[in-house]
């Protein structure tokens, strides 16, 4: 790790140690538990997410059943093994109770709304059910159906995205040279101060 890189991770470490009280924290993994966890599924976390879920919190108190909870690293929320045709607008129906595939590159460098292409077998089921299996770690669910991941391999890796209703699309419209680890920090910060659009009442969305 360079000295440049070093550095913007003891930036990062702070901003998320200020993001969450103590009280809400879950004891850290340990590096010797992130470690076992990274060899058992063959790829490395992203930082700063590494680094936090072994020496900060391995996810909240208030767990997937709250809105703004954190995920323990490889936890699924509860609403995530329902398919309900509705929210995924796919005819194809997703094994939420598959294993994931993390190490698998995620498929997706920008925004897809499937939910207006001409649904064709073939092309979109195997990209949709590698949208929701592969490359990614969940951190958390505001509403049913409607999730958010971390990308751990594949070109979006370190960037936080949300999956909902028919789409598919990353945390923040950041630039490509823009650095990925500031994606989990602010939509952490934001997460924990419930002060994004997720807080809203989803009819006042539309």
């Amino acid at each position: 790790m360079t000295d440049l890189a070093r550095q913007r991770l003891r930036i990062a470490m702070s901003a998320l140690s200020d993001a969450i009280p103590h009280e809400r924290r879950r004891p850290p993994l340990g590096w010797p538990g992130v470690q076992a966890w990274e060899a058992e599924r063959a790829f490395e976390l992203p930082e700063p997410y590494r680094t936090f879920v072994a020496e900060i919190s391995n996810g909240t108190q208030e767990g997937p059943s709250d809105p703004h909870g954190l995920l323990a690293l490889g936890q699924l929320p509860e609403s995530w093994q329902l398919w309900e045709a509705e929210c995924w607008l796919s005819p194809d129906p997703f094994d939420g109770t598959a294993l994931r595939k993390p190490a698998v590159p995620f498929p997706l460098k920008e925004e897809w709304q499937w939910e207006y292409d001409y649904y064709d077998h073939d092309q979109h089921s195997p990209l949709l059910h590698g949208i929701y299996q592969h490359g990614s770690i969940l951190l958390g669910s505001n509403r049913s159906c409607e999730f958010w991941i971390l990308i751990v391999t594949g070109p979006q890796r370190g960037r936080v995205w949300w999956l909902g209703d028919g789409c598919a699309a990353p945390y923040a419209d950041a630039e490509e040279e823009a650095e990925p680890e500031v994606d989990f920090v602010s939509w952490l910060q934001d997460w924990q101060a419930d002060r994004g659009w997720w807080s809203q009442d989803p009819e006042d969305l539309d």
